[in-house]
């Protein structure tokens, strides 16, 4: 479940959830089939609704990455449902058909969106790490000039990148095409086959439709597609592209229009925001790590690091738009306390918050925890965060640079050791946040409140577990997540 869905999904499923049987209800999922469990949550709520008794008014639909089409068909079809309900007409386009009505960043005066992208303007690419560093991370400012976007503190910012123009190569050499030949792209358009590769679809990660159309040639991926080798399948293509299987497999052949036919759109990139609007009026800034290593005897780039940090000039436009955040943002009242736990490029939105705090005037008491691997290389923003400890704005720093002695400390570990003033904070109203990676800082990140909680709150496990329940409902803890 996403997070903002966690409480209402362990309501759904206690005996409170009951009261939802007299419900007309409909479900949109949204997901990625690159995952494994494709759209699992919206099926587990649809699962439950339906076991309780709820009506189900509209089939679900379930929405891969590119999801407008899908859902614009399902809000239409719910529409359609209701409008005898209420005893009004459903939104027409003048055609008869429903149309369905949603929120656009036309209200506030600007037409680009993530179909519409801003061409933006780079105004600084610089590397945040020192000499020395395993590391490459790097902080990028970006003009939003005449483009009408706005955003906020917590906000995303979306980059549509270009691919690599080697990658391109090697796969048009294993295909066997020049790149001349015409293809359709997603809007409907038609481009070279060269110039759709660079700038329409998804060249890196194979997806299902490319992989039942190669496993035709492949008997062992074809073996790799049964539903119970599913882990056996990640593996697999842990370290492949769609290069590497298209080399593998040479007996695969297929004419230019028909393979971009099995690829997806290429997905926008989603950044957090690590800029105030207050602060700094017409532009965004970004904290990107950039993603290179070797794999099977080959050089790998991230799509998007790799095209901010190599291939990005000042005269190029990149394409960007505002990905607004509902459920991750400071707090409204400027008194009101912040915990802000930003390991390495988890700093962005926290330099965000600080900066709109200071620009704004408010008093409100705040405490970062940042980790990285050395201080002396990978201290993120040093000279700003110091500046605002030396000048009260930014009450607490609490530091884990994991390689700096011979036993790695992570944040979470600070955390532990905190956990009186941690717990005196909370009773003081704080919010808590946490931004970075979800697979295992997170976790770890939240089973160290729940440890803190439970120790200094003298709650014992269930008593932090409700605690911290009760946090999430009142929107005090917030994460942002990847």
């Amino acid at each position: 479940m996403p997070d903002n869905a966690q409480v209402f999904w362990a309501w759904l499923n206690s005996d409170a959830g009951n009261v939802v049987a007299h419900v007309s209800f409909s479900v949109l999922a949204l997901g990625d089939t690159n995952y494994a469990e494709f759209c699992a949550a919206g099926k587990k709520i649809d699962a439950r609704l339906e076991q309780l008794g709820a009506e189900r008014i509209h089939p679900r639909v379930d929405c891969d990455v590119d999801y407008e089409a899908k859902a614009r068909e399902w809000m239409e079809g719910v529409l359609t449902v209701l409008a005898p309900a209420t005893g009004d007409a459903a939104p027409t386009t003048g055609h008869g058909a429903p149309t369905a009505v949603t929120a656009s960043s036309q209200g506030s005066g600007s037409v680009y969106d993530r179909n519409n992208p801003f061409p933006a303007r780079l105004l600084a690419n610089r590397r945040l790490n020192a000499e020395g560093s395993e590391k490459e991370t790097r902080h990028y400012e970006i003009s939003l000039e005449g483009s009408g976007l706005s955003y906020e503190a917590g906000d995303a910012l979306g980059l549509i990148p270009d691919n690599c123009p080697e990658l391109v190569a090697d796969l048009l050499q294993a295909l066997g095409f020049d790149g001349e030949e015409a293809v359709p792209c997603p809007k409907g358009t038609e481009l070279s086959l060269r110039l759709a590769l660079a700038t329409c679809y998804d060249i890196t990660k194979p997806g299902v439709e490319f992989l039942q159309a190669i496993a035709r040639h492949n008997g062992v991926l074809a073996a790799l597609l049964a539903p119970d080798r599913k882990e056996d399948l990640k593996a697999w293509l842990w370290a492949r592209d769609i290069v590497d299987v298209l080399r593998e497999t040479p007996e695969a052949r297929f004419q230019p229009a028909e393979f971009v036919g099995l690829l997806k759109k290429i997905a926008p990139r989603l950044y957090s925001i690590a800029s105030s609007p207050k602060a700094h009026p017409g532009q965004v800034h970004l904290t990107v790590s950039t993603v290179r290593y070797e794999s099977n005897g080959r050089a790998r780039k991230g799509v998007g690091s790799t095209f901010l940090a190599d291939r990005v000039r000042s005269e190029d436009p990149i394409r960007v738009f505002v990905q607004p955040s509902h459920g991750f943002k400071p707090p409204e009242k400027g008194d009101t306390p912040m915990i802000m736990v930003g390991p390495g490029t988890g700093v962005a939105p926290f330099r965000s918050f600080l900066h709109e705090r200071r620009a704004a005037a408010a008093r409100g008491r705040n405490w970062l925890f940042f980790g990285e691997q050395r201080a002396s290389t990978d201290f993120y923003y040093r000279d700003e965060l110091e500046q605002m400890l030396s000048e009260g704005h930014l009450t607490r720093l609490s530091t884990a640079f994991s390689r700096d002695q011979p036993e790695k400390i992570y944040v979470q570990r600070r955390l532990l050791e905190h956990a009186a003033e941690l717990w005196s904070w909370l009773q003081d109203g704080a919010h808590f946040y946490v931004c970075g990676d979800a697979s295992r800082m997170a976790k770890d990140v939240d089973a160290a409140l729940h440890q803190a909680i439970a120790q200094a709150g003298g709650l014992g496990p269930d008593g932090a577990a409700v605690y911290v329940n009760q946090l999430r409902a009142e929107k005090r803890y917030q994460r942002d997540v990847y």
